[in-house]
């Protein structure tokens, strides 16, 4: 994030109705107007400041997407009830039948299975394929291509999308790129880069408790306006409201964003370190054998560190499935999918997360049965989680104990 941003986010300042230094929240799912011109105004989207009904917008969303715009640096953002509702508005506001998109071919298991399964109801293509390869993406276009679509960080697999790069294909080309940086805020600051518009599921680790659902839509002003059209606006037509309670909610937690991200960066680059160290296929941004090291450190905000998710190949779901469960018994995380939460979280992706993803093309992407997806928590003394780790690969005999270094 350039300090700009940085400072942009750390200046938004408001108060609450009575002084409070929390805004205040607007429990209400529809507004008065003095005058029944203005209303028909506001309907008309001719009437700056005046709130119609919560499925549009209401003050405690738009406090929240003040920040995340500062957040991401764009000039305007819409709040969601979830990260599908941001990812599927977008979509369906850009795209009409016929249309054409460009996607990454590792990519949340929701998203994948909307383009491929639920798109095609409307004669919307996808293309799926190697981000990372941009020959094979400049040569998927064709004239009826509305965007490409990638992740900044994938899920489950962790490639790195080179974002500038796509992005001066999508501009020679008049397209849309459209980033998903749900496992890299404040690592990766997408629109910067080149991005037109950036998706955050907010669940993840922008809110960072794992007590609500929310999504957000980053992008201009027009196409965030676009999206709150009574008349065809995704966003307020497909109804992905999110509640006023949940988005005063968030935006508390926002505030401890930076200090949350180092924090699990900084864990997660101990962890893949060492265990990569003790002979296990370990897949972190943050390790020189990523194959994308070199793309993220040219793109990341440094002091922010490389993402807080890391993946270990076991070789078998047996032995992720025996391992998580033993994790868990001993308090290490919790078997549970979703990610930014202050204790570890893993899962199996091939069989949770992406398993709407067809085996064949799990495999064929290197989606092994035995890769376990670690969202690294806030852990303070990470040394010893690092052993009580390892000692339950050993009790398994999961890790070859000769490989241990002393």
């Amino acid at each position: 994030m350039s300090q700009k941003n940085s400072n942009d986010l750390q200046d938004l300042q408001y108060f609450g109705e009575y002084g409070g230094v929390n805004p205040s929240i607007s429990d209400s799912s529809t507004y008065t107007f003095i005058s029944a011109k203005t209303m028909f105004d506001t309907f008309e989207g001719n009437t700056e400041g005046c709130y119609l009904y919560s499925r549009h917008s209401s003050p405690s969303n738009l406090y929240l997407g003040e920040a995340l715009a500062a957040l991401e640096g764009t000039e305007s953002a819409n709040v969601t009830a979830s990260g599908m509702g941001a990812i599927t508005a977008v979509i369906l506001q850009i795209c009409n039948a016929g249309d054409h998109i460009i996607s990454s071919r590792t990519i949340y298991g929701g998203t994948y299975a909307f383009m491929k399964n639920f798109l095609i109801k409307f004669g919307i293509k996808t293309t799926f394929l190697d981000i990372t390869d941009l020959d094979a993406v400049a040569n998927a276009i064709t004239p009826n291509t509305k965007m490409i679509y990638c992740e900044s960080v994938s899920n489950p697999l962790l490639e790195v999308a080179d974002i500038s790069a796509l992005s001066r294909i999508t501009k020679k080309n008049e397209l849309p790129l459209v980033v998903d940086n749900t496992f890299s805020p404040l690592t990766i600051s997408p629109a910067k880069l080149g991005a037109d518009i950036v998706i955050h599921s907010l669940t993840k680790f922008i809110n960072g408790t794992s007590d609500c659902v929310a999504g957000v839509v980053c992008g201009t002003t027009e196409f965030c306006l676009s999206l709150k059209d009574v008349n065809n606006g995704a966003g307020m037509l497909l109804g992905s409201t999110l509640d006023s309670m949940r988005a005063a909610s968030i935006l508390k937690n926002m505030r401890t964003l930076h200090i949350r991200m180092k924090k699990h960066s900084e864990n997660a680059q101990f962890l893949a370190e060492n265990f990569e160290k003790d002979g296990l296929r370990v897949v972190y941004p943050g390790l020189p054998s990523h194959p994308g090291h070199l793309t993220m450190g040219d793109q990341m905000n440094t002091e922010y560190g490389y993402g807080g998710l890391i993946t270990i190949d076991v070789a078998s779901l047996e032995n992720a499935n025996a391992l998580m469960e033993l994790m868990q018994e001993r308090k290490l995380g919790y078997l549970a999918v979703s990610l930014g939460f202050y204790k570890t979280l893993f899962s199996a992706p091939g069989s949770s997360t992406s398993s709407e993803i067809p085996l064949e093309e799990q495999e064929e992407m290197g989606l092994g049965n035995g890769l376990i997806r670690f969202s690294i928590g806030l852990d303070d003394d990470i040394k010893r989680t690092y052993e009580l780790m390892k000692k339950c690969l050993l009790d398994l005999n999961i890790l070859d104990i000769t490989s241990i270094k002393a």
